[in-house]
């Protein structure tokens, strides 16, 4: 009789009976939060790979404001615990929202080799947190910062402790009204970031002057990205100068076409009595039911218990 590789009608498929680099390449595409709550508890096969350091060269903790799962989490916690997997392993970490100076100096003190490094919403991350961990990251060489509340200072810092730097994302909420100009932050990419290749500055307050500083004194550039930079005036010289030397170039009236870019498109309007200014209002609504994790799988582990499984609950 000759025997067949497929799946008997009427019979689910086996998860544990992939190939570990197949489940691998299928547990990559799945954040940390997904790994630690979900993934890990399928099978014995997926929890020994989810254990492997290598898992966890990148740390994605991203969070979706929708998934009301992620409240009953400490996911300071829950990053300390992914960053303690891989023992060292590190290159790639994304944070939001629950960032904070302890938690950047965890995730700095513990890995050496962080090439990649992405901060959104991360408020209680201070300015001085930031500058303390810069001499920790000698090998970054991609940064985003968005929705933060940092100053120019830091990336002064930043650049000058971070020579391999070659891709920055700079990211503000945008106000057509009241117009307020600044060049702090143009004139310290600039005067430290001499060998960046990318470059975005959503909604930043830049003039035509810290366009120049950045033009000059970053000679590899092929991508700027200056959407919703409304100061900026790209009509004559300055604009001509950014489309002779940029390969890829987004002006101040592009379209935000990014999801992840979505709420810096703000137009607080005019600033007209008759038509007032009105910021919207977050309001996080949740209700009280508890989030239950389904028994209904095939996981055994006589020497795991609910701490090792769920130790950012306790």
């Amino acid at each position: 009789m000759v025997s067949s590789s497929r799946t008997a009608p009427g019979r689910g498929r086996n998860w544990a009976e992939l190939p570990d680099d197949v489940t691998a390449s299928i547990l990559s595409r799945l954040g940390a939060i997904e790994i630690l709550t979900s993934a890990q508890m399928v099978c014995v096969t997926w929890r020994n790979i989810c254990k492997d350091p290598l898992t966890w060269r990148t740390i994605d903790m991203r969070v979706d404001l929708d998934d009301q799962r992620h409240i009953h989490y400490d996911l300071e916690k829950m990053c300390r615990h992914a960053v303690d997997r891989s023992s060292g392993n590190l290159i790639d970490i994304n944070v939001d929202i629950f960032g904070t100076d302890e938690l950047l100096k965890y995730i700095t003190d513990s890995s050496m080799g962080i090439k990649r490094l992405r901060l959104a919403h991360c408020y209680d991350i201070t300015n001085e947190g930031l500058s303390a961990v810069a001499s920790k990251l000698p090998l970054l060489e991609d940064l985003e910062i968005s929705y933060c509340s940092f100053s120019h200072e830091p990336l002064e810092v930043v650049g000058a402790s971070c020579p391999l730097l070659k891709s920055f994302k700079f990211n503000n909420r945008w106000y057509r009204w009241p117009r307020e100009e600044s060049n702090d932050d143009a004139l310290a990419i600039a005067g430290t970031m001499h060998e960046l290749r990318h470059l975005q500055l959503l909604g930043n307050k830049l003039t035509n002057d810290g366009l120049r500083a950045i033009l000059d004194r970053c000679p590899h550039l092929e991508s700027l990205d200056l959407r919703r930079c409304f100061n900026l005036k790209l009509g004559g010289k300055s604009g001509r100068r950014c489309a002779e030397r940029i390969k890829k170039l987004r002006l101040p009236d592009d379209p935000i076409d990014n999801s992840e870019l979505v709420d810096t498109d703000i137009d607080y309007g005019s600033n007209d009595e008759d038509n007032p200014s009105t910021f919207p209002d977050v309001d996080y609504m949740f209700d009280d039911d508890g989030y239950e994790f389904s028994s209904g799988n095939d996981y055994e582990d006589n020497d795991m218990d609910d701490y090792d499984v769920y130790p950012w609950l306790f």
